[in-house]
Order: C-alpha cells, then structure tokens, then sequence
C-alpha cells in the first residue's frame, strides 16, 4: 500500500498530459490517433483480462473488469467513429451526382 501515492501521482499527471497532447492533434490526423489508440487499447483488454481471470483479491479482480468494460468500449467507440469518418470521404457510386 505504500506504492499508492506514487501510483496515484504518475496516473493523474500521465492523464492531464495525455489529455494535453489530444486536445492539440489537428483534425486530419484523428483516424491514424484512433488506430493507435486502439492498438493500446487492445494490449490493455488482455492484461485486465489476465487480471480478472486471475487468483487475485477480489477488489484487483473488479478493477481489472472495469478496465477490461472502459477498453473494449474505447475500442468499439474507436472503430465507430473512424468508420463514420471513412464513410464521410465516400463517393456516389451511382455517377449522377446521388439525385435520384
């Protein structure tokens, strides 16, 4: 217990600066953000499922399935808006201009 102040300090800066580095990402390169986002995300759902799965106290155990619940949402979320956005930049297959 004597690491959770430390823990807590790292966690709350890593945000704010995370939090900092996003705000300040230009439009254009949000989909390439997204993917990366996603691949980290993805490295994050295995270890909180190992967690979860594990023989570990029952509170390690509920954190690590709030972290696997906050993942996958942040993956889904993530493919979502970035089909969305793929499909803004589409053209009309049909050729006349999308009038019916």
């Amino acid at each position: 217990m004597t690491d959770f102040w430390p823990t807590l300090y790292v966690f709350v800066l890593a945000s704010f600066i995370g939090m900092g580095v996003i705000r300040r990402v230009s439009r254009l390169l949000h989909t390439p953000l997204m993917s990366i986002t996603n691949a980290i995300s993805a490295i994050a759902v295995v270890g909180a499922i190992l967690v979860t799965g594990g023989e570990y106290p029952l509170r390690i155990r509920v954190l690590g399935a709030i972290a696997l619940f906050a993942s996958m949402t942040n993956i889904v979320s993530g493919f979502l808006i970035t089909d969305r956005m793929l499909k803004m930049f589409k053209t009309d297959k049909r050729g006349d201009g999308g009038h019916s």
